[in-house]
């Protein structure tokens, strides 16, 4: 039986098998969900879906694109804005 910490689904369990030949379970945390747009909801392009830890390596300019709103707007919202913040 796995360790009590182990038991619960937070963690996702991984089958693999050793060069032994027999299938081990490896416990990983999951990912958490891809970061979406503040204005419409839909899931951002340009961003990484990974664990802190895992961001933490990751360049600058792999985390989020380098337009105005990138990593916070989706494209068509982007758009929408600036349209916007030209006819004022």
């Amino acid at each position: 039986m796995p360790r009590p910490n182990k038991r619960s689904r937070t963690l996702r369990r991984v089958f693999f098998r050793t060069p032994g030949g027999t299938n081990k379970i490896l416990y990983k945390k999951r990912k958490p969900r891809s970061p979406h747009c503040a204005n419409c909801g839909k899931p951002l392009h340009g961003t990484i879906r990974a664990i802190t830890s895992v961001l933490r390596n990751v360049s600058k300019s792999k985390k989020h694109p380098k337009r105005k709103f990138g990593g916070n707007l989706c494209f068509n919202c982007t758009k929408r804005r600036l349209i916007q913040e030209s006819r004022r």
